[in-house]
């Protein structure tokens, strides 16, 4: 089920929302979150959430079994159960997602024909498999406090909000608020608001940028790529995967608000960073951040040698690649960020700093360049789109654009440029808290909220991109 559907929008949630402030009991309203969670997962994927079920009641069980054995000072054994809990966890998500990768190239390298997999992964088991391990982790260390109520664990893995596509909520972040929060009109009101922005951001314009990178990657022939439909492409897609991935967690952020829950924020005007560096302080922090505290910091961080600096480096982006998918697009686009994020902060740094505004465009390049790596489905297509990008030969061709019928779509591309920007954030916020101007706030959002619905009514399926990571 998608949060812009009009399924969710019109039957499932306001049945949760009803339900859920028909009674006051928390433990009961924790009830029905984990029911209409497991209903939504469910929708989507009926077999699997048994799988997802199994995973979280293992890892229930196995924390309170180390943690008992840590009380008892028995610690080599509570690091055998809690090392064998994240290898099942790695086991399972590693299964699902690359079995069919390993044995397809295994089959390749020796020439030989394996069975095929043919494994469908289960949706969403990259974002909850992240968070299970998070909760296993702190509570390893003592970060938090052991769940020992398993149906308050289920909930806070298969909360339907960042189930399926994030963003990677600790339960550090709602260990508190899972079993004491209090909801309000107010923080009810702003996430309201808050899935309005995130919904218009999908529809109008994820969607509609979608269209000029879906013809450029998926339907135009490598013989007609051309200089302009090279940009064009390029453009649309880094549009569209930050307004699509970033509408995603807007929903889900005002979606725990409207329950009482407040997840941290997972974009900051990534195309607006100065260095390759800040883009991922930027970008999923949910992610980045998961890698720094769990892959990174432990391997030693940047208090070590430098070439063991590097080599942490290295790690955690060729895991990072790997964690968006089995390709070898994807590991050639997390070692294309670990060499950039090396190179910068060993050689060109200090350089950065002197070139003024030249590295946003720096950094804009280079960032554009990876999701050619990312979103292309051959290296031809690599090769053959960063080639035309720097080719003049045929010059800027707006017949072209006309002719594939895609001109129509300049507005949607200036609403995303505007939108990568904090400019729009600036205007809505001071429309927002000046009494004489709310009123064109709130006539803003019904108009979101109407093109949206319109968008919907006349569109078909449109799933979000993060759904099969």
């Amino acid at each position: 089920m998608l949060f812009s559907s009009l399924t969710f929008l019109t039957i499932f949630l306001p049945s949760v929302i009803v339900l859920y402030y028909s009674v006051r009991s928390l433990k009961v309203r924790n009830f029905i979150l984990l029911l209409f969670s497991l209903v939504f997962y469910a929708w989507g994927e009926p077999v699997y959430i048994v799988l997802m079920i199994l995973t979280v009641t293992i890892n229930f069980y196995t924390t309170i079994l180390f943690d008992k054995l840590k009380k008892q000072s028995k610690n080599k054994t509570a690091l055998i159960v809690f090392t064998l809990t994240m290898v099942l966890d790695l086991f399972v998500l590693g299964f699902f997602k690359y079995a069919n990768f390993i044995f397809s190239n295994l089959g390749l390298l020796f020439a030989i024909d394996l069975p095929e997999m043919s494994l469908r992964l289960p949706i969403g088991i990259s974002f909850y498999t992240f968070q299970l391990m998070s909760y296993v982790i702190d509570a390893y260390r003592d970060d938090v406090k052991v769940q020992r109520k398993l149906y308050l664990l289920l909930t806070y893995v298969s909360f339907f909000p960042q189930l399926i596509a994030g963003p990677i909520v600790r339960y550090s972040t709602i260990e508190e608020e899972i079993e004491n929060r209090s909801e309000s009109w107010e923080l009810f009101n702003s996430g309201f608001q808050r899935f309005i922005i995130g919904l218009g951001k999908k529809v109008i314009i994820a969607n509609n940028v979608a269209i000029a990178a879906n013809y450029v990657f998926s339907q135009l022939s490598l013989d007609n790529m051309t200089f302009t439909m090279a940009w064009l492409g390029i453009v649309g897609y880094t549009l569209q995967i930050y307004f699509d991935f970033s509408a995603y967690s807007d929903m889900a952020i005002g979606l725990g608000k409207m329950f009482g829950f407040h997840f941290l924020e997972n974009f900051n005007y990534p195309y607006i960073a100065d260095s390759i560096t800040d883009f991922w302080r930027r970008w999923h922090m949910s992610l980045s951040t998961w890698f720094r505290d769990y892959v990174y910091i432990p391997l030693g961080g940047n208090r070590v040698k430098k070439s063991r600096w590097i080599f942490n480096i290295f790690v955690v982006w060729l895991l990072t690649g790997l964690w968006h998918g089995a390709s070898w697009n994807f590991v050639l686009w997390g070692v294309y960020f670990g060499v950039i994020l090396i190179i910068e902060k060993f050689v060109i740094s200090k350089y950065l700093l002197k070139i003024g505004p030249l590295k946003y465009v720096y950094t804009l390049l280079l960032v554009m360049i990876s999701w050619v790596l990312f979103n292309s489905n051959s290296y031809e297509q690599i090769f053959t789109i960063l080639r035309k990008m720097v080719s003049l030969s045929d010059g800027i061709d707006i017949t072209s654009i006309k002719n594939a019928r895609l001109l129509y779509l300049w507005p949607y591309f200036i609403m995303g440029l505007l939108g990568s920007t904090p400019i729009v954030k600036r205007v809505l916020v001071y429309l927002k808290e000046n009494a004489l101007l709310h009123g064109i706030y709130l006539l803003f959002l019904s108009i979101i909220l109407y093109m949206s619905l319109m968008f919907l009514i006349s569109n078909s399926y449109n799933p979000f991109i993060y759904f099969r990571f």
